[in-house]
C-alpha cells in the first residue's frame, strides 16, 4: 500500500518546526551574548570612577560603573519604586540636573523613602555612586549618599539582570519535536483509518 503524504499539513507543520527550531538557535545566540553583557558589567565594578557621561553615547552604556558628576542646579524630580540597601521597598528620588553642558543633562537617584513625598532638600553639587539604567533618561547616577530626610538607595544589582535564554532555547526545541511526534501520530492514525479493512495490501 502507497501511503499517500498529506502536501499542505506537512508544510505547515514543516515551517512551524523550522520557525521553531530558529527561535531557539536564536535564543541560544542571545544567551552567549547576555553571558557577555554580565561578565562586562561584573569587570566594570572593578574599574575606577569615570565622569558621568552627560552628551549623546555611542555603543553600550556603562552600566554598573562608578562615576563623577556635577548637578550645576536640579531642574525636576520623580519618585519612582525602589529599595533602600537593606531590601526594603519604598520610593526612591529622582533628580534631573542641569550640568551646565549640551546634551540631556544628568538623572541622579539622590536616596529612598517609605513615602513617595517625603521631604527633602538638596541643592546639587558634586555626586559619586554607580551607574543604573533609567527609563527616562536612559542613565541615572545612583548616589552613595543621601541628603537629610532621605536613605541612600540601593546600588544596582547584577542580580537583576536574568538571563533565561538557555531555557527558552530548549523550549523551542521541545516544542519542535512535539510538534513532529504529534504530526507523526496524526500521519499513523490517518493511514491506518485509509488502510483496507484486512489489514493486508492488495495483491
Amino acid at each position: 500500500m502507497i501511503r499517500r503524504i498529506p502536501i499542505i499539513p506537512t508544510i505547515l507543520v514543516a515551517l512551524a518546526v523550522a520557525t521553531m527550531i530558529g527561535l531557539g538557535v536564536w535564543q541560544l545566540d542571545r544567551a552567549q551574548w547576555k553571558g557577555r553583557l554580565i561578565d562586562r558589567y561584573e569587570a566594570a565594578q572593578k574599574l575606577p570612577p569615570m565622569t558621568f557621561p552627560t552628551g549623546p553615547m555611542a555603543g553600550e552604556p556603562p552600566l554598573f560603573r562608578w562615576a563623577t558628576g556635577f548637578c550645576l542646579k536640579p531642574v525636576s524630580s520623580r519618585a519612582t519604586a525602589g529599595q533602600n540597601r537593606n531590601g526594603e521597598s519604598g520610593y526612591s528620588q529622582i533628580v534631573h540636573c542641569s550640568t551646565g553642558a549640551e546634551g540631556p543633562g544628568m538623572a541622579v537617584d539622590i536616596g529612598w523613602s517609605k513615602d513617595p513625598n517625603a521631604q527633602w532638600q538638596w541643592p546639587g553639587g558634586p555626586v559619586t555612586g554607580i551607574i543604573a539604567p533609567d527609563r527616562e533618561h536612559r542613565l541615572r547616577l545612583v548616589a552613595a549618599s543621601a541628603p537629610e530626610g532621605l536613605e541612600p538607595s540601593a546600588p544596582p544589582s547584577l542580580a537583576t539582570i536574568s538571563n533565561n535564554h538557555l531555557m527558552y532555547a530548549v523550549q523551542w526545541f521541545l516544542f519542535a519535536g512535539i510538534a513532529l511526534i504529534i504530526y507523526g501520530l496524526a500521519f499513523r492514525q490517518r493511514n491506518r483509518k485509509a488502510a483496507p479493512k484486512g489489514g493486508d495490501d492488495p495483491a
